[in-house]
């Protein structure tokens, strides 16, 4: 069965980044439908702290597609109708320090200077300024202003709710299963409650998009990468800043399956606070490790001695998209017309998906790129398999 309503593009996927693209496409006229099989936000979004960084990544295309983010977050927001418009958002700033040898760092921040991100390198005294709870064995720091933070869950919502005001659709409990082709076009998606015509088709399946693209007959060679949270019970304000140790770069841009983690400590609207951070390539295995929350807790008690006096409340976590060369995967396959990919930013996705948005609409509607998306495009030897 082909239903009557017949939009533009089909989004599959309610989180973050799809809500991203259909609030952008939305914005410029596009028709756009997004389905999921649960719910929105209800995968990789609501299992993430909400960051949006420029201060996390090495010079080069990802880095320059977060300045353009973080500023598309500003312009995004300002589209919200009052009522949607809190999503939490907190211009906090991000403090990096080290606690051994600085040069690393600093090095670090000249370079991210160079590439255009406000990177302030400080010293001891300036960042227990900032942060007086640190330990005492921090030997250099960098303050990030443009650091900021969001609450994913009301972001995405908040998103959907405009692309329902502008006559898009949302829908629930609806899974895709395929695409279907006409002379290798996309006229429609199969879904578990039927078919569904439309002219285009946006894979926004985070971590599942790979397996969503191998069910389309194109597969892309897209990750599962976990992550672990620690949520302490709520507390007065002791955290300002996200802080995170130098390592944390390091972690971000690996391709280690093995388990890596760096502590990252920041506070939320409600007082709790969010200790993570972990990554490891283990499939969709989702079974809680004791043994990565023990060393969570005792990495961020390293940095804020006074942590080991607070209590965990719980703990969560997520599979966040990966691609094998670490940058995302956002614009068209070139095996299908109508077939688009935004995926595989992995821990990054609540930070870029205003620039994925925007970016998937330039290309959807034949603009001038505000970025260069050569470096994101789906013919890559990472992404697909000769």
């Amino acid at each position: 069965m082909i239903r009557s309503a017949t939009p533009d593009v089909v989004v599959v996927g309610a989180g973050m980044v799809g809500a991203a693209c259909a609030e952008a496409l939305s914005a410029a006229g596009v028709q756009v439908l997004v389905i999921d099989r649960d719910g929105p936000a209800a995968g990789t979004t609501a299992a993430g702290e909400g960051n949006v960084l420029v201060s996390d990544k090495e010079p080069g295309p990802e880095q320059e597609l977060a300045i353009a983010s973080r500023a598309e977050w500003d312009v995004v927001r300002a589209r919200l109708p009052e009522r949607v418009a809190d999503v939490e958002w907190e211009d906090k700033g991000g403090v990096v320090v080290a606690t051994g040898d600085p040069e690393p760092l600093t090095a670090f921040a000249a370079k991210q200077r160079a590439a255009g991100v406000d990177a302030r390198v400080i010293t001891p005294a300036e960042v227990f300024e900032l942060e007086p709870l640190l330990t005492p064995r921090v030997t250099i720091g960098v303050h990030y202003p443009d650091d900021a933070q969001v609450q994913p869950v009301l972001a995405a919502t908040a998103l959907l709710a405009v692309v329902r005001e502008r006559g898009g659709e949302v829908r629930s409990g609806v899974t895709a299963l395929g695409i279907r082709q006409s002379r290798g076009r996309v006229v429609g998606v199969e879904t578990s409650e039927g078919d569904i015509a439309c002219g285009a088709v946006l894979n926004a399946c985070g971590p599942w998009a790979g397996a969503f693209s191998a069910s389309a007959g194109v597969p892309i060679e897209v990750l599962p990468r976990r992550g672990m949270i620690l949520v302490t019970a709520p507390l007065p304000e002791c955290v300002r800043h996200k802080v995170y140790d130098a390592d944390y770069v390091g972690a971000v841009g690996s391709g280690d399956a093995d388990l890596q983690t760096s502590t990252v400590v920041e506070s939320t609207r409600a007082g709790t606070i969010l200790i993570g951070s972990s990554r490891e390539r283990i499939g969709f295995d989702d079974t809680i490790r004791v043994r990565v929350l023990r060393e969570l807790a005792r990495k961020a008690v390293g940095l804020f001695p006074f942590l080991a006096d607070v209590p965990v409340m719980r703990t969560y976590g997520g599979f966040r998209p990966y691609a094998g060369d670490h940058l995302p995967v956002i614009g068209p396959d070139p095996r299908v017309t109508g077939l688009w990919h935004a995926t595989g930013h992995e821990g990054a996705g609540i930070g870029l998906a205003p620039a994925t948005g925007r970016l998937i609409t330039e290309q959807f509607l034949g603009l001038t790129p505000h970025v260069d998306p050569t470096p994101f495009r789906v013919d890559r030897p990472t992404v697909i398999a000769a």
